[in-house]
């Protein structure tokens, strides 16, 4: 951040609470004051490499977004199957010669800036992903099959939204929920703009957007400071500031929360939050999730995971009841296939029962009876369901040694890791996916579509049968077709599919007793503007 960008806040931003603000010239009743309206929340955000909503693609990017930016519609709280409005006050499908169309009706909303939303900034904020082919870009080129000539403005405040028939306007709304939905003041990014960069340089850290809170400053590997948006429809009547502190270890966030400095700890240990069950100090939240960690297997030409009889190997090798048992203590349950439990398409069955004999077997088949050796990238932080990510790594790594693969851990922070994925430069790597709407295909077609340039790609893994699943499944209208479709491509991603699915998690969240509102649902969402403390 600039200096003259940093000089326009005048709040300052609490790092160790009423000691800080004390010391930041503040008197004792005005730090007590600013520290009853700050949340405060510790945990491990070092996946966090963009706050532009267009781009942004992490867990941590999608919880900051969701607080900076409105979508035109909404899921709220923990009812994921019906959606809401936000921007958009109303909205109605019709069919026609060629696919179908959207109207939206927008509400009266203003950005941050104080400028109005209009059409003109929702048609701006979606072409403008759709131009700089973001990580998310896909969802809207290849999901919702639009382009830019699909998006018009009858007036200011309408949207209208012409959809081929290759896309399930279902499907559309609901991926208009995520981060790519977010709606950018467009005046603001173009007053921004370097070399036709749509502003995406300067909304990596600052933020201009209509949702409850507006970016303060974003301090890299070290907070995140949003303050209360004067301008949002989104009151939030308690909470003026929140602090997303960066707290990689679970030891740092426990003591910061018992001493008071923190509100919520985001990633308690499964140790640490069975013990934090018995303290009437503490609240704690085993939350719901729709998240999967995993093995990713880069598939390659030349790579050891291209033969498919290798990736099947590892997925024996994996003690999944020894990781669930002895690492998670009860925040995780078994499952094994791409679509996670509790959206329609999940497929229970257990396809590979921990079997190292087997695995010899398949690698012996595929000329490996010799096992190899490959660079294993793992993330320095906390993992799904609380484990650090170390411990995870270690057990992963046991288990294929006794197969004969010699995985050699590469601790890097998120950040780094990501970018290295993104350029299919992992040849193992151990990751957490949530689908980015709460759909099947929210993970079916990242997962099993090459071309959605997504995880499949990420793992150089193409398979025509597979895209051609996913995309039928996404625009079948048919439930019973559509779950047959799904279970033909959960069978076939098993199998032949570049992932070791690790288990679903809970995510294990511990707040402060006088901490109330606070909620986060299966899809990782937290409203913050309803939260508040006593």
């Amino acid at each position: 951040m600039s200096k003259k960008a940093a000089s326009a806040h005048k709040l300052p931003v609490f790092s160790r609470g009423l000691a800080l603000a004390l010391s930041l010239g503040l008197s004792l009743a005005g730090a007590q004051d600013a520290r009853q309206s700050t949340l405060v929340i510790g945990g491990d955000f070092s996946d966090l490499i963009t706050l532009d909503p267009g781009v942004s693609y992490e867990f941590s990017g999608s919880l900051v977004a969701g607080n900076l930016y409105d979508t035109l519609v909404i899921y709220e709280g923990n009812d994921l199957k019906t959606l809401k409005p936000r921007l958009a006050s109303s909205w109605k499908v019709t069919p026609t010669a060629t696919g179908s169309r959207i109207i939206f009706k927008l509400r009266d909303a203003k950005f941050s800036t104080g400028r109005p939303v209009t059409a003109a900034d929702v048609i701006y904020s979606l072409t403008r992903v759709i131009a700089l082919k973001t990580p998310s870009s896909f969802l809207l080129t290849d999901v919702a099959n639009i382009t830019a000539k699909s998006l018009s403005a009858p007036d200011a405040k309408t949207v209208v939204m012409d959809i081929p028939k290759t896309a399930n306007p279902n499907i559309v709304l609901a991926l208009l929920t995520f981060n790519v939905g977010g709606v950018v003041d467009s005046t603001e990014a173009k007053a921004h703009e370097t070399n036709g960069d749509y502003g995406t340089a300067w909304l990596k850290d600052h933020s201009a957007g209509s949702g409850p809170f507006m970016l303060n400053r974003w301090d890299r590997s070290a907070q995140v400071a949003l303050d209360v948006n004067p301008n949002a429809f989104r009151k939030s009547p308690n909470i003026k500031r929140v602090i997303l502190r960066y707290m990689l270890e679970s030891a740092a966030q426990q003591s910061s929360l018992n001493s008071g400095e923190i509100d919520v700890a985001w990633d308690y240990t499964p140790d640490a939050f069975k013990a934090a069950q018995s303290n009437p100090k503490l609240k704690t939240l085993k939350t719901d999730t729709f998240q999967l960690q995993y093995l990713g297997m880069n598939s390659a030409k030349g790579s050891p995971f291209e033969d498919p009889r290798v990736r099947e190997a590892v997925r024996y090798a994996i003690d999944q009841d020894g990781i669930i048992a002895s690492l998670l203590q009860g925040l995780g349950r078994k499952t094994q296939t791409i679509i996670p439990i509790g959206l329609a398409g999940s497929d229970p069955k257990i396809y590979y029962p921990y079997n190292p004999a087997k695995a010899k077997q398949l690698l012996a088949a595929a000329g490996k009876a010799g096992g190899f050796s490959v660079d294993f990238l793992v993330s320095t932080g906390s993992c799904a369901g609380g484990v650090p990510c170390q411990d995870l790594a270690a057990k992963v790594q046991s288990d294929l040694a006794k197969v004969g693969i010699k995985a050699n851990i590469r601790q890097m922070v998120n950040s780094e890791l990501l970018t290295a994925y993104r350029a299919q430069k992992a040849q193992l790597i151990q990751v957490a996916w949530s689908p980015d709407y709460p759909d099947a295909d929210g993970n079916g077609t990242p997962l099993s579509d090459y071309a959605a340039k997504s995880l499949a790609w990420r793992n150089s893994w193409e398979n025509a049968a597979a895209s051609k699943l996913a995309q039928a499944a996404a625009i079948e209208s048919n439930s019973t077709k559509r779950l047959a479709q799904y279970g033909q491509l959960t069978a076939l991603l098993a199998k032949e599919g570049p992932y070791a699915i690790l288990f679903q998690p809970y995510k294990p969240v511990v707040v402060q007793a006088g901490i109330s509102g606070f909620n986060r649902n299966a899809n990782g969402d937290v409203q913050f503007e309803k939260i508040s403390k006593k």
